[in-house]
């Protein structure tokens, strides 16, 4: 019976993603351009050019950025879900409010964006308004400055969702151990450090391998504000381009590969450095 059940889930992820991926790694080892119907097969031709080319890699660098950035959005998550975990004037305002970024499309927050940090724009005049004007620069066209302007814009996109997880893991541990440390005379930073941090960090780990893995494979910002002209092209964007503008499919998908097998590697260091172990709170 769990089988039949199972059935038709198993049915849809095999034929949408494994199957897919499949594809992918065997396009990987040809020299296929998308569109003729034989797909000449050239080995690791293709991968030793992705590891032997520096142009391959510099965009890389970029992903530091989004990596840097998810550090600082996990940490300002993690002080929101904390604070609005207790008793709080307008907490469901605030929550509303931090999580609706999320709600919204990419392209809408792109465009959002590309009045807001446009010369004169939003940004400009907020500036000038309250005496910072000279500070004002080509947010998107100065490449010293284009991808800490992006970099922000993705802790506001997506500072919702891993304020949302770590809410709802706080919310979970129960109420009867902060009773408790109050009644030890533990004060808001003991009670977070002793009880919330433990308590939560299977979902902090989580949100660590969500933050790598959406720093290498950042795409939807940066193409749709800028078109990775000025220093911002990241490594998809690159691949992207390299399958549907430059007509090879084969190579791009090697890329594919690579980013997959990198995601793959960071993650299971992360889970060996840092392994899942019971928490017991109560002790």
């Amino acid at each position: 019976m769990p089988w039949l059940f199972l059935a038709i889930p198993l049915a849809l992820l095999i034929t949408f993603t494994y199957i897919p991926v499949g594809n992918m790694i065997w396009y990987s080892f040809t020299s296929w351009d998308g569109l003729d119907q034989n797909k000449e097969a050239v080995g690791f031709d293709n991968f030793v050019k992705i590891f032997t080319k520096p142009e391959y890699w510099q965009v890389f660098a970029v992903s530091l950025y989004y990596f840097a950035a998810s550090f600082l959005q996990m940490g300002l998550a993690l002080y929101f879900a904390t604070i609005l975990s207790f008793k709080t004037r307008f907490r469901s305002l605030f929550k509303g409010i931090l999580f609706f970024p999320y709600l919204i499309n990419a392209v809408a927050i792109a465009f959002i964006f590309l009045f807001f940090f446009r010369p004169g724009g939003t940004l400009d005049a907020v500036l000038s308004f309250v005496g910072l004007g000279d500070f004002s620069t080509q947010w998107l066209g100065n490449p010293d400055v284009v991808n800490y302007s992006l970099a922000g814009v993705a802790i506001w996109r997506y500072i919702g969702l891993n304020f949302v997880l770590f809410l709802g893991a706080i919310q979970s541990i129960p109420g009867e151990l902060y009773e408790a440390a109050d009644l030890d005379g533990a004060n808001k930073w003991h009670q977070f450090r002793y009880i919330i941090a433990p308590g939560i960090q299977r979902i902090i780990s989580l949100s660590f391998i969500l933050a790598i893995a959406g720093s290498l494979s950042a795409f939807e910002l940066p193409y749709i504000i800028t078109g990775g002209a000025n220093g911002s092209e990241t490594f998809v964007i690159q691949t992207i381009q390299t399958a549907f503008v430059y007509r090879k499919v084969g190579l791009a998908s090697a890329m594919a590969v690579i980013l997959l097998i990198i995601v793959l590697i960071v993650t299971w260091i992360q889970r060996t450095v840092v392994p899942d172990e019971k928490v017991s709170l109560a002790s």
